[in-house]
């Protein structure tokens, strides 16, 4: 089943390549991408993003250079395809859930819908139920470095905890905010620290 093949070839690319976005910009060519459930992830190219936050530009950019950044750090992981499955789908709720708001680009609880959306693209490749749920959980809380650290409302310390090791979230969550152009890394880094200290 193609399934099978692209999943596992994908999987290669993101736990073996330095830079795994070459693999994913030529295979998101293919007319493939045109179907279910890889069009989750071709739906990215489309979703714009607040210029502000991200002038790399849409949700696609975005998710190349953070699994590229994400290889950087792979070896930190504990488990690393686990790692690298979040860091390709971390966004991928941000299709439904963008929207304009008082010409402000937002793409509210895209964290949550995407683990919902991660649960039904990877079971689609796979019936690993474990390695499918904790990729679920590093999706779900992914955006809690944000909110921690800013003493946001919609921080959650006590859940997150009981749900997934804060180390990955962590290593995930410097990804993300790496995976930018412009990206301060010595600020996003001093940000990584103020969050495990605050979990603690």
């Amino acid at each position: 089943m193609w399934e099978q093949n692209i999943f596992r070839e994908m999987d290669i690319h993101l736990l073996q390549d330095e830079s795994p976005s070459h693999y994913f910009n030529e295979i998101s060519k293919d007319i493939i991408f045109d179907q279910y459930p890889l069009q989750f992830l071709s739906r990215l190219k489309q979703t714009e993003q607040s210029p502000i936050h991200h002038p790399e530009g849409s949700v696609w950019n975005h998710t190349m250079l953070v699994i590229d950044e994400a290889a950087k750090r792979r070896h930190k992981s504990n488990q690393k395809k686990v790692f690298m499955w979040a860091a390709l789908l971390h966004d991928i709720g941000k299709p439904d859930t963008t929207k304009k708001r008082k010409g402000k680009i937002t793409s509210y609880e895209h964290d949550k819908l995407g683990a919902e959306m991660t649960r039904n693209f990877l079971m689609e490749f796979t019936q690993d139920k474990i390695f499918i749920e904790q990729v679920v959980l590093l999706v779900r809380w992914h955006m809690q470095i944000l909110f921690v650290v800013n003493d946001l409302p919609f921080a959650d310390i006590k859940t997150m905890k009981e749900q997934v090791d804060i180390n990955e979230v962590a290593l995930l969550g410097l990804c993300d905010r790496l995976g930018r152009v412009g990206a301060d890394q010595k600020k996003e880094e001093n940000n990584i620290r103020i969050f495990i200290q605050k979990c603690n």
